[in-house]
C-alpha cells in the first residue's frame, strides 16, 4: 500500500498561493476593495505624499494601471490627490481620513488572513517558513512586498 502522493514544493507553493489569493480577495471584498487596491493603499500609507509616478515604479506597475487604481480609490473617498507645489505637473497622493480608517480595518483583515492561513504551524514554524520563503523570493529578485499581479 502506498502513502499519500508526494508533490513538489513548487506545486505546493502554487496551490497555497492560489488559495491565499482567493481568501484574501474575499476578505478585502468585505471592505469594498480589491487586492491591487489594498496594495496601493499600503504603499500610500508607507509613503504619504509620493507622486503617482514613484508609486507606479515602487509597485512595478504601468503608470496607466496605477492611475486607474488611484481613480477608483479617490472615488471611494479613501485617498486624496494634491498638486505638488514644487512641480504642478505631478500629483502627491495621501490617505484621507476614511482611508486611514480603512487601513486600520485592512490591517486587522490581513492579520486574520495570516493567522488563518498559518493555523497549522506554531509561532516558531511560521517564523522559519517566512524566512525560508523570503530567501527563495530574494533568490528570484522578487521585490519585497510587491505582488506580481501589479505588472499587468
Amino acid at each position: 500500500m502506498q502513502g499519500p502522493p508526494q508533490f513538489g514544493s513548487a506545486f505546493l507553493l502554487a496551490q497555497l498561493g492560489a488559495h491565499a489569493t482567493q481568501r484574501f480577495a474575499e476578505r478585502v471584498a468585505d471592505l469594498g476593495l480589491t487586492p491591487p487596491q489594498t496594495g496601493l493603499l499600503r504603499a500610500i500609507a508607507r509613503r504619504p505624499g509620493e507622486s503617482q509616478q514613484v508609486l507606479a515604479a515602487e509597485l512595478g506597475t504601468p503608470p496607466t494601471r496605477l492611475v486607474a487604481l488611484v481613480d477608483g480609490l479617490e472615488q471611494q473617498g479613501l485617498i486624496e490627490r494634491r498638486r505638488n507645489p514644487q512641480d504642478r505637473r505631478l500629483y502627491a497622493v495621501f490617505l484621507s481620513d476614511k482611508g486611514q480608517e480603512t487601513m486600520a480595518e485592512l490591517t486587522k483583515a490581513a492579520t486574520a488572513h495570516e493567522n488563518e492561513l498559518m493555523s497549522a504551524l506554531s509561532t516558531e514554524e511560521r517564523a522559519v517558513l517566512r524566512d525560508l520563503l523570503a530567501r527563495v523570493a530574494a533568490g528570484h529578485d522578487l521585490r519585497p512586498g510587491v505582488h506580481p499581479g501589479y505588472r499587468t
